[in-house]
């Protein structure tokens, strides 16, 4: 069975904006399964777009700054 985004529910999502690139915190549930989180990176291109990126590796200001919405996040769970 392929991926259909139409059944993908966003439950919760929120963003924390760097300077240059920005991490979201999200979950979602797909086909009403066990909702899970995802944590994702976008990286600022040069026109000011953002791009989606491996999210790898994180700097300690990035983890204290995500830390509050994957709390935040745990009731959607």
């Amino acid at each position: 069975m392929a991926f259909d985004k139409s059944l993908d529910k966003d439950l919760f999502s929120e963003s924390v904006e760097f300077e240059s690139s920005k991490i979201t915190v999200s979950v979602f549930s797909y086909n009403g399964g066990t909702p899970k989180l995802q944590i994702g990176r976008e990286n600022r291109s040069a026109d000011g777009e953002y791009r989606f990126a491996k999210l790898g590796r994180m700097i300690k200001e990035e983890v204290v700054a995500i830390l509050p919405l994957v709390e935040k996040s745990k009731e959607f769970l």
